[in-house]
Formats: structure tokens, sequence, C-alpha cells
């Protein structure tokens, strides 16, 4: 396993002049040796490329790829001794299943016992014993990935196992299986695992950090409460969460007074100290979860109509409109919700709301550090 360290940046066109000349915008960043990360983010944002530049199978046009703090940037996948697993099963449908998990230990000259020992180790893991003995050319597309994990899995000497999309192909019924499967074999080998994905289900299930991307844009990494809780950029709160968080226009038409949606409210004390000084426009972001609803006139609540009501089974999906602004709001199942076009309340102002300049999340003065 290594500890992989990233400074670079990377354009396939030559001489990029501006931020869309590039795929991947100048970043550092640092996998920590045995870690569980998860690249997250939308199609075209640079997850691949970042993952490709990761394993050797791309150069960075700027900047160095460092394992343990050795430069390994003009190695190939082989010299860095990188594992990948692809978005579509790579295995040999000549060989059995034994055969093809043995393929990648027998080309570095294993013993036999030990390929045996090995082989056995990550087939049990991967509930792939009782097939071990079949060829895979008549298997199903689920078993030749979890075959094709395998592979990655079984060198115990690698740098790092990346995952390009790996459970794409997988039914959805059994991709929670394999996502649980990852996670057990993670915590029993403590390989470096690096796992690409668009699901944020995937991603937070998985993985112990997670790299939320856009736009070629690494906005940010943390556990999932701190994307959850702490989202350092708008759109990491509108990615994560179903739904999103709520954002509304909102500004500080003076000290201690906050305008939004039409209405005028008390600044929270725990407003970042740039709003306490009247600091102008800004946004407010806010959990659906965290929007409590009243249907009487309440004290620092905005006043709202309902405009929907959604039954989702475990939850009741509520969207309601305040001057001119659509909020979506998450009430408990065993709760009744209000009636479409009936009045309501709505607090969006407590400890889990959020504050935004120019889309980045601005300290609130609890979190600021006191001098």
């Amino acid at each position: 396993m290594a500890c992989i360290d990233l400074d670079l940046a990377h354009a396939y066109r030559p001489k990029p002049q501006s931020e869309a000349d590039y795929a991947l915008l100048p970043l550092k960043m640092r996998f920590e040796d045995g870690g569980a990360y998860a690249l997250l983010g939308p199609s075209g944002c640079g997850k691949t490329t970042l993952l490709n530049l990761i394993s050797g199978l791309l150069q960075p046009s700027q900047g160095s790829v460092s394992f343990d703090g050795r430069d390994v940037t003009a190695q190939s996948p082989q010299q860095r001794n990188i594992a990948q697993v692809f978005q579509f099963p790579v295995i040999y449908d000549t060989m059995s299943v034994a055969e093809n998990l043995a393929f990648p230990l027998k080309n570095r000259g294993l013993t036999r016992a030990r390929i045996q020992a090995r082989v056995g180790q990550i087939a049990e893991m991967l509930e792939l014993s009782a097939q071990l003995d079949q060829r895979t050319a008549g298997l199903t597309a689920d078993a030749k990935q979890k075959i094709s994990l395998g592979r990655g899995l079984v060198r115990e000497d690698v740098s790092a196992v990346l995952f390009d999309e790996p459970l794409t192909v997988i039914d959805p019924h059994l991709k929670w299986q394999l996502r649980r499967k990852l996670k057990q074999i993670h915590h029993e080998l403590k390989l470096t695992l690096i796992y690409v994905t668009h699901d944020q289900v995937e991603a937070l299930t998985f993985a112990d950090q997670t790299v939320v991307m856009s736009r070629g844009r690494a906005v940010q990494m943390g556990t999932a409460h701190a994307l959850f809780e702490q989202p350092q950029h708008v759109f990491v709160g509108h990615f994560i969460g179903s739904p999103g968080m709520n954002f509304l226009p909102a500004r500080c038409p003076q000290p201690g007074v906050l305008a939004l949606a039409d209405q005028e409210l008390p600044l929270p004390p725990h407003a970042p100290q740039q709003l306490l000084q009247a600091a102008g426009d800004f946004t407010l972001g806010v959990r659906p979860e965290y929007v409590r609803v009243s249907p009487s006139a309440q004290p620092e609540a905005l006043r709202a109509q309902v405009l929907q009501v959604q039954d989702i089974g475990t939850y009741w999906l509520l969207s309601a409109r305040a001057g001119g602004q659509t909020l979506k709001v998450r009430l408990p199942a065993q709760s009744q919700p209000p009636a479409p076009g009936s009045a309501v309340w709505l607090q969006v102002l407590g400890p889990h709301t959020c504050f935004y300049g120019r889309d980045e999340r601005l300290i609130s003065t609890a979190e600021a550090p006191s001098t």
C-alpha cells in the first residue's frame, strides 16, 4: 500500500489558457495509506481523469504524482504497482474462476501454495468459493464483475486498488451486497482503495473520505457527516442529500437584520461575522430535514404557501413557496402534513443553517477560532 500525494492539473488540449481548457483544475490532495476514498460527482466532472492520473494511464500536463514521497509521475501502472477495476468486467472467458483470480499472482511468480491460499481467501470474501472450478464464459454479468473485483484485490503487495464505477453493470438489488463486501474487505486487508462513482449512496456508504468534484474541481473532501452537515460549497449542498439543500438569496440591509424571501428576520447570533456587520448579499442554505413547519404564525419564521405534498413512504416531501422562492421540506412519515394551498410558517434559521458568499461557505462565529 502507499500514501499518494497529488499536486497537479491536467488538460487534454495543448497550452490551456482558461479554466474551461482544463479537464482537471490545479489541486493538491493526499490519500493516506490504507484509506478508503471515493471520487463523487456527475458525468464529465473529472473523476475518471483523476483516477487515471493516479494509476499512470495518464501523465499530468502539469505537476506530479508521488507514492510514499517518491515521484512516480513518469511511471506506468505496472511500475506503480496499481490494480484497477473498470466499469465492465475484464476477465478471461476460457479460464475458470480460480484461474482468473490466480492470474495476477502467477505473473508475479508466487508459489503454488501461496496462490491457492490467497485465491481461496478472496473467493470466500466475495462468495465465489462454490464457483472456483467453473468456466467464466457462462456466468452472469454480476458474477463476472465479482471476479473482476477479485482480480483487483488478490495482490497483497499492490500500492492501491482503483475502482472506476465497478457496480454499473450489477443489478440494483445486488449492489448493496457488493458495497458491504468491499467495505468488509477493506477492513480486513487494509488496502488503499479509491472508488469512482456518480452515486452518492455508493460513495458515502463505501468511503471513509469522499471527494466531491464539479467541473474539473475538487470542491470538498470529507466524511459523510461533514459533507451533509457542513458543505463547504453550494454544489456539495446541492449534490449531497435527497433532495439537496435549499438555497435562498438573502442580504443584510442593516446589522442584525436578515432580508429573506421578501421578509425580514433577526439574524441569529451564530451567523458569520461578515453578516453581523451587514456585509450585503449572500446565500442561505438549509437542508429539507432541518426546516420546521408550523400551521400558525411563529416568530423568526417565513410565511409560505404549500404547493405540493408527496408521500415517499418513509417520509413526506413538502414543497412550499415563500416570497417567490420554493423550498423542500422533509416531514416524518408519522406526521400529518399540511394540505396543498394552506399557509404555513417555515423555521429556516437554526444550528444547521449554513451561509455562503460567492458559493463558498462562510465560517460562523461559533466555529471561528478565538483570539
